[in-house]
């Protein structure tokens, strides 16, 4: 078997990049992009730690937040787009600690999707 020589892994340098946010009622997920589509940066309420009904709080989508934008600055990100999709808690709170930690919210986008009367919709819950 032949060993490759390790090759360094290079820090790329960008100047604005995408945050799609996926907030559910369970969850927090965000995925920082390029403005082409290569993911930089994820991260999601359960790699921070929490478990259970504490993954979908403002909270945790606050502590997630503040983990990429030390991250996004190292990688020199001053602007940012974010897309939001989902009812969830976290989708103001992320929006407003990503503005607090000094970096430039350009365009907030809602891609939640909704069906033109498609499928059924699964029967109501009766408590």
């Amino acid at each position: 078997m032949t060993y490759k020589k390790k090759t360094k892994k290079v820090k790329r340098h960008v100047d604005s990049a995408v945050a799609h946010v996926k907030s559910t009622f369970n969850n927090t997920l965000v995925s920082i992009t390029t403005p082409e589509g290569d993911v930089l940066l994820r991260g999601s309420s359960g790699r921070l730690g929490f478990k259970g009904a504490r993954k979908g709080t403002p909270f945790a989508a606050a502590q997630i937040a503040t983990t990429l934008a030390k991250d996004m600055v190292a990688l020199g990100i001053r602007t940012l787009e974010v897309n939001l999709q989902g009812p969830g808690a976290g989708r103001d709170s992320i929006v407003r600690t990503f503005q607090s930690s000094g970096i430039n919210v350009s365009v907030l986008r809602d891609v939640t999707p909704l069906p033109h009367n498609g499928c059924r919709a699964p029967k109501k819950r009766r408590v």
